[in-house]
């Protein structure tokens, strides 16, 4: 099994800019190009260097959510703040967190890998703990040696 750890959080909130994602949830490959058209275009309109200049730290935060039976696929920061452009305050429960760590060449990269990881390998194989729903996110973390770090961050309850 891969590495992970299981890690206490409080509850916290992150501010995201947001997509619904239109492919079924098994159809990885059109899943894939929705959110790099998604990062692409909020990269270029300037929304993710918005978005930075009012976190409350460096992390920045790629989170999927199901809301109102709709996929939806976020990046944020955690801060005090609001924004205009801003789609959605996203709650993460206090709880017990299944933490997957990574790094990578590019986001894309980390996103999937960890992601992979995470719901490919850890979960399925988990005998004490399950995922039963709410945000989860690839957390970008920072840089070294020319590679972006991260953890993938998955509430989970015990069996």
């Amino acid at each position: 099994m891969a590495d992970y750890i299981l890690e206490q959080k409080d509850s916290f909130h992150v501010l995201g800019i947001g997509t619904e994602l239109k492919s079924h949830y098994t159809d990885y490959a059109g899943i894939t190009k929705e959110k790099a058209d998604f990062w692409q275009a909020v990269t270029q309109e300037g929304k993710l260097d918005t978005l930075k200049a009012i976190a409350s730290n460096d992390y920045i935060f790629i989170v999927n959510e199901a809301v109102n039976n709709k996929l939806m696929h976020y990046v944020g920061v955690m801060t005090e703040e609001s924004l205009p452009e801003a789609d959605r305050v996203i709650q993460f429960p206090k709880g017990e967190y299944l933490i997957v760590k990574g790094e990578a060449k590019t986001a894309d990269e980390l996103h999937q890998t960890l992601t992979g990881i995470a719901f490919g390998q850890v979960l399925p194989e988990a005998k004490n703990f399950a995922y039963v729903g709410g945000p989860n996110a690839v957390v970008e973390m920072g840089q070294r040696n020319d590679l972006l770090l991260g953890e993938m961050w998955i509430p989970v309850v015990g069996k």
